[in-house]
């Protein structure tokens, strides 16, 4: 058994750790858990009573190498979590991972503290899916918070995304209770914005994530209204909205209590030849139909797209361009750029990093000099390369 659990924490795990934190410290009693953004700090503590975990992107792969054979030559338990081990688990094994943790990491890692030790060193949490009422998606022990998870696994299959491997395609929902309660204690922790991480933020309560319930999410936003909560953001960071989930009521209930007026939509693609290669279930039609209603309702849309897919012509991007200059003109919408980036586990894994070209730096710098673009989409080029890089990080490169 382990005195303490090390968490190595970065800025793209923050929310995953806090979680996990939370799920620990409602189950177990006799342990102390610790957050650290420096390896160096984890060699202070004894090896013998102390593990040491991951949760990491496959683009943060060659820094976990390092720190993983750092930490394994003094003779920590080392353990991993997160997307890129749900989607190539072996191969985290071979790199000298004691245990890896797949999918839903809660009730797991409370088992692994409690001594539970699998023979093939795998904690399955894509099997064995949770409950999300039965743990916290706060921690108000070491007082970590973060917008409150409210709905977890997504039931489509776009090609670029790791969601539905890492959290499963049904759909579950924290109920509105519960939710309430996690947001009183925020506020009484002076946290009085209200934010939310869903897949799709409209498609909340509903039985397949997608069809809108505009009475549920209305009920779930006049009662977090009423725990205290000063401002309230729906359908915007950390999450956002299928076109397909937003209808005219929908957009009514929202606008009676969010202190925003704009939504995250996500598109992806100008060309309809692009949206079905990617498996995104919707056409452009029903991206401008969505953004129609929203405009209709003092909205507008922060729009997501992605550029620089292997496979796209150069009539796919002029498409995506015209498309694009269409919406910002009709709708007010702004853009919000990504550069496609190959992910382990996912139907494109394999075509390789996304590229840009000279039109596109072009377009993309012409909007951002206008004010209606943002995105990290440059450096996310960079990142492209390296997590195609990583793919290919195999047993080669273990101890």
């Amino acid at each position: 058994m382990f005195k303490r659990l090390v968490f190595r924490t970065t800025k793209h795990n923050r929310y995953s750790v806090t979680a996990i934190v939370g799920a620990i410290l409602s189950e177990v009693n006799d342990i102390e858990i610790l957050e650290t953004k420096n390896v160096a700090e984890i060699l202070q503590y004894p090896v013998t009573d102390t593990a040491v975990a991951f949760s990491f992107m496959t683009f943060d792969l060659d820094t976990v190498v390092e720190e993983l054979r750092l930490l394994k030559s003094h003779g920590y338990t080392v353990i991993a979590g997160g997307p890129h081990t749900t989607a190539l688990p072996f191969e985290m094994l071979k790199l000298g991972f004691d245990y890896v943790f797949l999918g839903d990491g809660e009730e797991n890692i409370v088992r692994f503290l409690k001594g539970e030790r699998p023979e093939n060193r795998m904690f399955d949490g894509i099997k064995n899916r949770v409950d999300l009422n039965k743990f916290p998606p706060i921690c108000e022990k070491k007082k970590l918070f973060m917008p409150i998870e409210i709905s977890r696994g997504c039931p489509f299959d776009c090609g670029y995304c790791q969601t539905p491997m890492l959290a499963g395609k049904v759909v579950r929902h924290r109920d509105i209770e519960q939710i309430v309660e996690y947001e009183k204690i925020s506020v009484k922790h002076g946290k009085t914005i209200a934010r939310f991480i869903t897949p799709n933020a409209f498609g909340y309560g509903s039985k397949n994530g997608v069809t809108p319930r505009p009475d549920i999410v209305d009920e779930l936003l006049f009662k977090v209204k009423s725990t205290g909560v000063k401002e309230i953001y729906f359908g915007t960071f950390p999450s956002d909205v299928r076109p397909e989930s937003v209808t005219d009521e929908m957009v009514k209930v929202v606008k009676k209590y969010v202190n925003h007026n704009y939504v995250v939509i996500g598109a992806q693609s100008g060309s309809n030849r692009i949206l079905n290669l990617i498996r995104r279930g919707h056409t452009i039609e029903k991206v401008e139909e969505a953004l129609e209603i929203l405009a209709q309702n003092g909205f507008y849309a922060k729009v997501d797209f992605i550029f620089g897919f292997p496979f796209e012509t150069k009539e796919d991007v002029e498409q995506t361009f015209n498309f694009i200059e269409k919406i910002v003109k009709k709708y007010n919408s702004k853009i919000h750029a990504h550069t496609f980036m190959p992910l382990p586990g996912t139907p494109l894994a394999s075509v390789g990093p996304g590229i840009l070209q000279d039109y596109h730096y072009k377009f993309l710098g012409q909007l951002a000099a206008k004010g209606i673009l943002d995105g990290y989409w440059l450096k996310q080029e960079e990142l492209a390369k390296k997590a195609a890089q990583n793919i290919k990080l195999k047993a080669g490169n273990s101890f």
